[in-house]
């Protein structure tokens, strides 16, 4: 998620646990700690691929978070012994907020590596990488709690409450659009092996629905507000790896996406895309891996590089109007440039 949600989530965390406690110091430092896991975007792996796929990489691992959260609890302990903020007391909430950065994390299309340094991506796609309904009840719930002296710690309990209950809500909208799909795909001979269901930009209600086949894709929009259960798919080509050399982060992103890959030729420029992080034309993760030489034979970079794309706000009209049910707009798949946030 974004450095915005993370931050609200690991204050209202910290405030649930403090209770009678909660206070701007509480909410602060949960904040600041809600936002650590992802200080690993200042890292530089040597090139764009690795950066990508490296990030929630060990600094989001359920095997080294618990341990590291355990140890500030001790520094701060011996440092500042309080009889209410014990070192269990503080080991909760340490552990608390680190955990569910991670966790949240998890739950949108980008992949975690939950395990490091097992290997393993990790991803539910319930809830898309920005969502204000998601984001606006936990800031203001830390906006009520700053100006509560006595219920500051009930707010953030509750509104920890609601916002887990909306990701249980984006989950069962998963599986509601799921079944759709799985009718559909074998209603239009489609193959049913390799389908993602990822929420749209913004919202639990409009999924974007990607299908791989053989030397092609499928691509298609179901809302929760259909009154037509037909998804139409826009089928486009796949392409192909042209060169006998792979290098290593190619298999490297391969891992990342679960191989939901597509090359192309962007004039004398090889793009590899993955194909689950954006929409429609506008993938957020494009990256030039080779390009021709003189002679018109391909050279591979020595450090892949990230291929520029477009974050265009101007189609947000046309997703809304598909939110809501307008299955009429599904030709205009092709020109939806709405791309998601690299976080």
């Amino acid at each position: 998620m974004d450095s915005i949600t993370q931050a609200a989530l690991g204050a209202t965390v910290a405030g649930a646990i403090a209770g009678k406690r909660c206070n701007a110091k509480v909410l602060l430092v949960g904040a600041a700690l809600g936002t650590l896991p992802d200080l690993d975007v200042l890292l530089d792996y040597g090139d764009a691929v690795s950066n990508t796929i490296k990030h929630r990489g060990f600094s989001h691992s359920l095997l080294l978070l618990p341990p590291f959260a355990l140890l500030i609890a001790w520094f701060y302990t011996r440092l500042r012994p309080d009889s209410f903020w014990s070192f269990a007391r503080i080991s909760a909430l340490t552990t608390s907020v680190l955990v569910t950065h991670t966790l949240l994390d998890a739950m949108t299309t980008y992949g975690t590596q939950l395990l490091w340094p097992i290997k393993g991506y990790f991803e539910v796609s319930n809830i898309f990488i920005i969502d204000p309904i998601y984001t606006l009840p936990l800031l203001v719930a830390i906006g009520v709690a700053l100006f509560s002296k006595t219920r500051a710690g009930h707010w953030c309990q509750a509104v920890v409450a609601l916002s887990t209950l909306y990701l249980v809500w984006g989950y069962a909208a998963q599986q509601t659009i799921t079944q759709r799909v799985e009718q559909n795909l074998r209603a239009q001979n489609l193959p049913a092996t390799d389908v993602l269901v990822m929420p749209s930009p913004f919202n639990t209600v409009l999924w974007r629905v990607v299908v791989l086949g053989d030397g092609q894709y499928w691509e298609g929009l179901a809302s929760l507000l259909d009154k037509n259960d037909r998804i139409d798919f826009i089928s486009r080509p796949l392409g192909e790896w042209p060169l006998e050399q792979e290098p290593q982060t190619l298999a490297g992103l391969k891992e990342f996406s679960h191989n939901y890959l597509n090359y192309r030729q962007d004039g004398d420029s090889l793009i590899v895309t993955d194909l689950r992080l954006g929409m429609a034309d506008n993938l957020a993760f494009q990256f030039v891996f080779a390009e021709k030489d003189k002679m018109g034979n391909w050279q591979l970079l020595k450090a892949p590089t990230r291929h520029p794309t477009e974050r265009n706000v101007d189609q947000l009209g046309t997703l809304w109007q598909r939110l809501k049910g307008d299955q009429s707009i599904n030709a205009n798949l092709q020109r939806l440039e709405l791309s998601s946030t690299n976080q």
